[in-house]
């Protein structure tokens, strides 16, 4: 459902001591030290975080951000040292003097009405160093990345765009794993049971699912279920299941799908219902929704 976009930016090779200054960003930046190391401090955050040959990190607030060698200098304008500096082979090479730095990156974009599910339950900046236990996995694609972003060859697009999904996943299953079992939907994936029955509702939304179907099928009383699901997910589990029906529906609605076949693939059998049920949640009809959709991004599928 979050319909991953993901770009992977020039690779950047800096020289000397340098300081830059990117601007707000949409959803989540990643990027990979591949030599060197180098400072990054997110706006708002008084701490700087040195970052080292091997580290990854995911940056998710949108908010700007310092990358630095040399944390006394004055920052620069990184976008447009990036488009002054880069060259014919999609490298971006900046400074000189002693010390190297290389790093790759990317951005992932997300479907507006999927991504808030996932970035309000993140930390603005997500460091998965080299030394971590669960940056096996990563080292690899720390390779692949440095191999793809050296040169240009037939294929790298794609190439380049399947690593960087890589990296997501990975650095999200580390996260999730080194995460403290408390509360929220991404702890609530991670609980065996609550994760089992969100994976329920999600393999088929459309069902008739009843609290006493959910609980039976994990082996859980009615009422422990139920409290359980509030405390780590934030709704009940009908309300959640309503609210994820109507993110599906919207993004089925933005595709330019008809209001019968939504309300049928999200389980109503009757338009009333689901218009009701929609506007409930999101209080505009489906109709309009729809037009606004359309009329924003038309001919979505391209015919």
């Amino acid at each position: 459902m979050l319909k991953v976009r993901s770009v992977l930016s020039a690779r950047f090779e800096g020289s000397g001591s340098w300081a830059m200054r990117f601007p707000a960003y949409r959803h989540i930046k990643f990027g990979a030290v591949l030599e060197g190391s180098f400072w990054l401090r997110c706006e708002g955050s008084s701490a700087p975080i040195k970052f080292e040959r091997g580290d990854f990190y995911l940056l998710t607030d949108g908010l700007s951000y310092y990358a630095a060698t040399d944390l006394k200098k004055e920052p620069l304008d990184g976008r447009q040292i990036f488009d002054e500096y880069l060259g014919k082979d999609e490298v971006v090479r900046y400074g000189d003097g002693v010390g190297k730095v290389v790093v790759s990156g990317g951005r992932f974009t997300f479907d507006d009405d999927t991504s808030e599910v996932l970035l309000k339950q993140l930390p603005p900046l997500i460091r998965m160093p080299a030394t971590s236990p669960s940056a096996t996995s990563l080292k690899a694609i720390l390779d692949l990345l440095a191999d793809e972003t050296g040169t240009i060859r037939p294929g790298s697009t794609i190439a380049a765009t399947g690593i960087a999904n890589l990296v997501l996943i990975h650095i999200l299953r580390a996260h999730l794993a080194a995460m403290p079992l408390n509360t929220g939907w991404l702890c609530a994936i991670r609980d065996k049971q609550i994760g089992t029955a969100l994976s329920l509702m999600h393999g088929d939304i459309a069902k008739r699912w009843t609290v006493n179907d959910l609980a039976s099928g994990i082996g859980m009383s009615r009422t422990v279920f139920t409290q359980r699901f509030k405390k780590l997910v934030g709704f009940s589990p009908l309300d959640y299941l309503l609210r994820w029906r109507m993110t599906v529906a919207r993004s089925e609605l933005r595709n330019g799908v008809s209001l019968t076949r939504v309300a049928e693939r999200v389980g109503y059998s009757s338009d009333t219902a689901f218009n009701s049920a929609f506007k409930r949640i999101t209080g505009q009809s489906p109709g309009r929704f729809r037009l606004k959709a359309l009329a924003n991004h038309p001919d979505p599928q391209g015919t």
